[in-house]
């Protein structure tokens, strides 16, 4: 619609550096790495179980989006209309700008859907008034952010709010008719995986992984390893930051034995390839890592 793209013009040449700046940091709390941050922060600096809830949720809600964004298959703004809509902050920095598979569709969006997903969710295990305004606060940034850098429509934006919303709304109502949480996280998974027979971009399939890689890894933590929450700073710093490093390390050692022609390509193999290397690395993340905890709580004690 005309309005959206004049919309959009309208910030990106009003707010100038600031609004690209605004976009930018924006960009980077819904983005992929952002996210993890802040369950990260939730897993290993507050409580445990709220952070499964809230990885499946997440993992859950970016595994759907990408579905109905290969039905509606609309092209992102700056695509569309390269002649007023600037692309400040893409998906995939080292991909091409018109490059589908990488770069994604763009309604939904996921950055918006992710944000209040996770923010509002978070909102719900807290249940303290200055962290529903903090989700609101940081639900809305993110997805203007999106229109600020020309990634996304407005109502691409609007839409992905309303469906993280949704999300949490049909995992409340999952949690209340199916007790059994083996049960929901199954239903949760057949329902993410009718996208392989038509989704061909990156971003279903590092959702996929993850969702199946959180999934199996919850009851393996809980039998095997069972870290315990912790209020000891240095553990606080450590675990999350350790993990982040992890993430990184792993995400790209696990790349190595393929070309980068073949990761960025749209074959079979490199999607899956892609849905293991996540759900590798969010197993080891929670499943493997946490190992080493019990060595953390012993820094900054006094000895006796």
């Amino acid at each position: 619609m005309e309005w959206e793209v004049q919309l959009i013009e309208w910030i990106q040449q009003s707010f100038g550096s600031f609004g690209t700046v605004f976009g930018k940091i924006f960009a980077f709390v819904g983005s992929e790495k952002g996210l993890l941050i802040a369950l990260l922060l939730v897993l290993f600096c507050w409580k445990k179980e709220a952070g499964f809830r809230l990885g499946v949720l997440l993992s859950a809600v970016n595994s759907w989006l990408p579905m109905i964004k290969s039905a509606v298959l609309r092209p992102r703004p700056y695509m569309q209309y390269p002649d007023r809509v600037e692309a400040r902050q893409l998906v995939e920095t080292g991909a091409a700008a018109d490059d589908v598979a990488a770069q994604g569709y763009s309604f939904p969006s996921m950055h918006a859907a992710s944000a209040s997903a996770l923010y509002f969710g978070l909102s719900r295990e807290v249940r303290k008034k200055w962290m529903w305004i903090a989700a609101v606060l940081v639900t809305l940034s993110v997805g203007i952010s999106r229109t600020a850098v020309g990634m996304h429509y407005p109502t691409d934006v609007l839409a992905g709010w309303a469906l993280g919303l949704l999300g949490i709304g049909i995992f409340a109502l999952l949690e209340k008719f199916v007790k059994k949480e083996w049960v929901r996280h199954l239903l949760v998974l057949l329902s993410a995986l009718p996208g392989v027979f038509f989704v061909r971009t990156q971003e279903y399939y590092t959702s996929l992984g993850l969702l199946i890689g959180i999934a199996a890894v919850i009851p393996f933590e809980r039998k095997y390893v069972n870290f315990k929450d912790t209020r000891n700073i240095f553990a606080m710093i450590l675990r999350p930051v350790l993990a982040f490093a992890i993430y990184l390390a792993l995400n790209k050692l696990m790349k190595l034995p393929f070309s980068a022609e073949f990761l960025e390509s749209t074959r079979t193999a490199a999607f899956l390839v892609r849905t293991v290397r996540y759900a590798v690395i969010i197993f080891v993340l929670i499943g493997i890592y946490p190992k080493v905890f019990p060595l953390f709580e012993k820094i900054g004690k006094k000895k006796h």
